[in-house]
């Protein structure tokens, strides 16, 4: 082993191990939630200025193809959220072999995997276009859009992501936001150049080559980082360790296809939201959407966290120090608890101001404001939930992800939505989240403690594993 990647192992132990847990989660989660928050904003670019065209087809461009860039997710997750555990859990363990066949193995399949998603939409473009609802008016400028987003850029935009939770791994959560976010930032940046009549005029087509760009140039500042860093990062891209080995497909797809899943299974449950209140008229699907979006907010919020101290919960369960994995967890969970009961708070007090910041229409407001008095009392158990399912994918547990996965939507959310509108039309629906919710944070509360009580007999049985926080 060089002195080099001794001297980086030596830091990485200190954070994992020495550092205080509260001084360690601030680390490790916020760069994670910083980059949550500015992917909203990605998100959010796209639409905003293909919007202001007032373009009809070039929207329906970009909201036709959104289900194909969703399945991005699905591959992100697999190996993304999947390799990055396993990096963890062998970094704790000290075993580089498998923290380098795992790195590797992400990498190249998120890598492959793109390639072919790329290819068989080329292949198979006309009738996938058919099959989103494009028609003759809308089928040239969602071609266009899919060529740059998708059939150009599938690998980078997978890549980009995948990277950045491979770095974040090793614990440099810092420089995976920094890759991810100046993607996110050069999107934003480059759209109005390359959409609005003053500058490229490409409509549709151009938000999605901004998008390509975006992605490319993340990628490029993660291939630096790694040649930099070369020698002192347990990221390794070297073909020669790549491989199908048992042991590493098994654990990476063990908590990565429940993590995909779960994608899959959210992206379900939000069309089918949105097809209930289409019902009630073009007013009550932009407030639905506005609060959706300001949803995000906080969702994302709590996403970072639970997928920011990730390596923290991984290293310390793989290493038996018990204390310190259990602190970790606790001090996340109060952070969570306590961003989401203010955030919940404002939201229920102030609903009207955050509504109307999206839009200046009485009904729509009015709409929008029932919707999130809904949305916000769900959050605190949203928090709850997440850090959960974050924990579970951390020490790998995959078969419990994926049924918490299928209870919130299959099981919960979906019947509740059901149930909900036709007890109450239109502003049931509002509360199917917090229904939910609240089972589900229920039965975290009792897994976690399952786990905790597993880890310290564990422990017990290897006393001098359990070292003091």
């Amino acid at each position: 082993m060089g002195d080099d990647l001794v001297q980086e192992m030596d830091k990485k132990t200190i954070l994992f191990e020495q550092t205080p847990i509260p001084k360690a989660v601030f680390q490790l989660a916020v760069p994670t939630i910083l980059s949550s928050l500015v992917m909203v904003l990605y998100n959010l670019a796209d639409t905003y200025f293909v919007g202001m065209l007032n373009d009809s087809v070039q929207n329906a461009a970009v909201t036709l193809a959104a289900p194909v860039l969703l399945a991005f997710n699905a591959i992100n997750n697999l190996f993304g959220v999947g390799s990055s555990s396993m990096m963890s859990r062998a970094l704790g363990r000290k075993d580089l072999e498998t923290v380098y066949r795992s790195s590797a193995f992400g990498f190249y399949c998120a890598m492959g995997c793109g390639a072919i998603f790329s290819l068989l939409c080329l292949i198979f473009k006309s009738p996938l276009l058919r099959l989103l609802g494009a028609d003759s008016v809308t089928m040239e400028a969602t071609d266009g859009y899919l060529f740059w987003t998708v059939i150009c850029g599938a690998v980078p935009a997978i890549l980009n992501v995948v990277m950045a939770y491979l770095v974040r791994a090793e614990g440099s959560s810092l420089h995976a936001s920094i890759g991810t976010m100046s993607g996110c930032v050069l999107n934003v940046i480059l759209d109005p150049i390359f959409i609005m009549p003053w500058g490229f005029n490409m409509g549709a087509a151009g938000a999605g080559l901004a998008t390509f760009l975006s992605n490319c140039v993340a990628c490029l500042y993660f291939a630096v980082l790694l040649l930099i860093k070369r020698g002192r990062t347990y990221v390794c891209v070297n073909p020669k360790k790549f491989g199908f080995k048992k042991d590493i497909v098994l654990g990476v797809c063990g908590v990565g296809v429940p993590a995909s899943i779960q994608n899959l299974l959210n992206v379900t449950g939000m069309t089918i939201l949105n097809n209930f209140t289409s019902a009630f008229g073009a007013d009550a699907v932009a407030a639905m959407g506005i609060v959706q979006k300001i949803n995000m907010v906080p969702t994302q919020v709590a996403m970072g966290l639970s997928q920011g101290v990730m390596p923290l919960v991984s290293y310390n369960y793989a290493s038996g120090n018990v204390r310190r994995m259990k602190g970790t967890i606790w001090c996340a969970a109060k952070a969570s608890l306590a961003i989401s009961i203010t955030i919940s708070a404002l939201y229920f007090i102030f609903p009207e101001t955050f509504v109307s910041l999206f839009m200046q229409n009485e009904t729509i407001i009015a709409y929008g404001s029932k919707f999130l008095h809904g949305f916000s009392i769900g959050l605190p158990f949203l928090c709850v939930d997440f850090l959960a399912v974050g924990v579970f994918q951390a020490v790998g547990m995959g078969r419990e992800s994926l049924i918490f996965a299928i209870l919130r939507k299959i099981v919960l959310e979906i019947p509740a939505l059901c149930l909900l509108n036709w007890l109450f039309p239109l502003y049931g629906l509002a509360y199917a989240q917090l229904t939910a919710e609240v089972v589900l944070s229920v039965a975290a509360v009792l897994v976690l403690g399952r786990l905790f009580r597993r880890v310290e007999k564990t422990a017990e049985a290897s006393p001098q594993k359990n070292a003091s926080v």
